[in-house]
């Protein structure tokens, strides 16, 4: 057992929590679309910014940087709100080939750089052990905004204005922890819960908590890397929870008909 030290493994926490909570609304959203491959296609896309961005050497101008990955992860939002609006027979497939194309691009765009590797597995599987505070702070201030307009603009958004406040969120959120965990954060806790008809809110964010504590504790204890750890943990506690509720439907339904 390694030490856990909390200084790394509190802010790490602290930044699933603010992923938590723009994706699992979000999610809840793209799982009752069907377009389950948009999380991962914007994201790949935002990091396709990033990693522009760092072909230009603007690595040490961050709010450029966020500029840049933030414009073209809003480009990509456009692409699949046209796809939604006008290929609604085959949107899927579309949204899934964007989500290559954007990725391929990226190992395109990165052929040329000695540390490619390193980057991509960054993108991929994010550094979340290493956040820093002002990583944090904005993110809480763009999660407040975006989770406010969401509130109370969320029938007049349209299918544009959804995709851009979706963007704008997985920008932020694949800087903090990268791909894999911005998927798993959006699709598992929706996934999990889309068969319960009350407080599937608070089942969601529990599965999400438990799933970032989980997951940190263990790649800390055996020395994982966090990032896959977390995205296992979830999805252990998602399918947990998932077979729970509906073992618990069942000797529901079985107690009401009894009683019938």
């Amino acid at each position: 057992m390694i030490d856990l030290e909390p200084g790394i493994l509190f802010p790490a926490f602290v930044a699933g929590l603010l992923v938590l909570a723009t994706h699992i609304p979000f999610g809840m959203k793209v799982l009752a679309r069907g377009v389950i491959f948009a999380d991962l296609a914007v994201a790949q896309i935002a990091g396709l910014g990033v990693v522009a961005a760092g072909l230009l050497d603007l690595a040490g101008q961050p709010l450029l940087v966020q500029l840049i990955a933030a414009g073209s992860a809003l480009c990509g939002a456009a692409l699949l709100a046209w796809i939604e609006h006008r290929l609604p027979e085959v949107k899927e497939a579309c949204i899934g080939l964007t989500f290559v194309l954007a990725a391929s691009s990226g190992i395109l765009l990165m052929s040329r750089d000695v540390h490619a590797g390193e980057h991509l597995k960054d993108l991929l599987a994010g550094q979340i052990l290493w956040v820093n505070d002002s990583q944090l702070i904005a993110t809480a201030l763009l999660s407040a905004v975006l989770l406010a307009v969401w509130r109370w603009q969320q029938a007049r958004l349209g299918n544009l204005g959804f995709y851009a406040l979706f963007a704008l969120a997985v920008t932020a959120s694949v800087q903090l922890v990268g791909v894999y965990l911005v998927f798993a954060s959006l699709i598992v806790p929706a996934l999990a819960t889309y068969r319960l008809a009350s407080r599937r809110m608070g089942y969601a964010f529990g599965i999400g908590v438990a799933g970032y504590a989980i997951g940190l504790l263990l790649s800390a204890w055996f020395d994982l890397p966090s990032g896959a750890t977390i995205v296992w943990a979830m999805a252990m506690v998602g399918l947990l929870t998932a077979f729970t509720g509906s073992y618990l439907s069942a000797m529901t339904s079985i107690t009401e008909n009894r009683t019938e």
